[in-house]
């Protein structure tokens, strides 16, 4: 019988045949802590009795959550870390780079056939490499740390195959939506969800993430796309790697087999409070909303803003709303900056933001009232997520927030 992608990484990682549901010891090639998860890994490093990391190289500490610091005890957090980072010699640390998901994928830190872990749930996102790559808890990554290998029970893979052509103004983050509202919030726990097709073969690296990102809110343990040419290019310049074939056989055995078609997919807007509850925008088109949010890991990138920008064209953001826009990394603001789109934006109405996480987990700044409605291309709109737990957050592509943002209630860009 043929082998998943996830079952070849862990064989090869393993020096074995390792199959769904096995439990491995395998080797990390990278592990990711940030400044809400990274002070807690740390102190189980040490209690622990670690001394000195498994590789200084292969741990990426980032600065994104709380980014200045706006707390006292995201200060200390910050001085933790640092400290620890000087003690430990590691080189891969950013404090100011952005988003710690887009800058893992920027820095080349996660490649195909990789396994990589981060104490953050959205650390999926890097499975659009060909990497498996996953979540874990601060005590997990504490273990890492120190020895470089973790336990997994290798999870089952679920097939979703897509095909067909979006409509203008309808893409990545559309489908995502929609696919958690098909298999549900907890449709694919501890699963990998593998996506294929030629609308993803189609995609871009940015589309891919945006897929693989949300993966968690279905519970899988990963989102996986194969490497491709597009992977590959996305890589050069960032990994000095000869690129290989890494595809599922076949015959592969999958907990189960999805078929998706785009041809008439509509824009989706995910209704409070779960990301399963994806609906077309017309169920809810006119709904009022005080605050839209464009940026996160999720759909920070230029080509996200490109796409909010092409729906604004020369209008002006309404007076009615609070606009945020934040670029995930350095280098997506840099490149939305020189495209003149920052400016844009501005002119519009919009607050542009340092590179961060900015209201995404309501940790920081943009913060709802009780009773405010939010409209957020982020990718969980649990309650309290962004503010009060008496608040109400959509989720939707960065295009459905453009022309929400011009009309000041909850519209289809189809129609702008």
């Amino acid at each position: 019988m043929g082998a998943t992608i996830v079952e070849k990484i862990f064989s090869g990682k393993c020096g074995s045949t390792i199959r769904a549901g096995d439990v491995v010891m395998a080797p990390v090639d990278g592990a990711m802590i940030h400044d809400i998860t990274g002070p807690l890994a740390i102190q189980k490093f040490y209690e622990m009795g670690g001394e000195r990391v498994f590789n200084p190289r292969r741990i990426i500490m980032l600065f994104d959550h709380q980014i200045p610091a706006d707390s006292i005890e995201a200060a200390k957090n910050h001085v933790y870390m640092r400290r620890f980072a000087a003690e430990q010699g590691i080189h891969n640390y950013d404090i100011c780079e952005g988003v710690c998901h887009q800058v893992v994928m920027e820095k080349g830190h996660a490649a195909p056939g990789e396994i990589v872990v981060g104490a953050d749930s959205h650390t999926c996102m890097y499975g659009a490499t060909g990497a498996f790559a996953t979540g874990i808890g601060s005590t997990d990554m504490g273990f890492v740390l120190k020895f470089g290998a973790l336990y997994f029970r290798v999870p089952e893979s679920i097939r979703a195959e897509v095909n067909g052509t979006f409509q203008p103004r309808v893409g990545a983050k559309d489908l995502i939506l929609s696919i958690a509202a098909d298999i549900g919030a907890d449709g694919a726990t501890y699963k990998a969800i593998e996506f294929c097709g030629d609308t993803i073969r189609n995609l871009n690296m940015a589309g891919r993430m945006t897929c693989c990102n949300m993966a968690i809110e279905m519970g899988a343990k990963a989102g996986i796309v194969a490497p491709d040419t597009i992977t590959w290019d996305y890589l050069k310049g960032r990994r000095e790697m000869t690129p290989f074939i890494l595809n599922s056989d076949p015959d592969a055995k999958y907990e189960e087999r999805r078929s998706y078609d785009v041809t008439k997919l509509e824009p989706q807007v995910a209704t409070p409070h779960n990301v399963d509850q994806g609906v077309p925008v017309g169920k809810v088109a006119g709904t009022h909303i005080d605050q839209i949010f464009i940026g996160s890991c999720t759909n920070g990138r230029f080509e996200d803003f490109t796409e909010a920008a092409e729906v604004l064209g020369d209008r002006k953001f309404s007076d009615k709303v609070r606009v945020i826009i934040i670029p995930s990394s350095r280098d997506e603001y840099l490149k939305t900056l020189r495209a003149g789109l920052i400016e844009k934006f501005v002119t519009a109405g919009a607050l542009v933001e340092a590179p961060s996480c900015g209201p995404c987990m309501g940790g920081a700044f943009g913060l709802l009232a009780p009773g405010e409605v939010s409209l957020s291309t982020s990718n969980r709109n649990f309650k309290g997520r962004q503010g009060s737990t008496e608040a109400f957050v959509y989720l939707c592509s960065p295009a459905t927030a453009a022309a929400s943002a011009i009309t000041g209630e909850i519209t289809d860009p189809r129609e702008v």
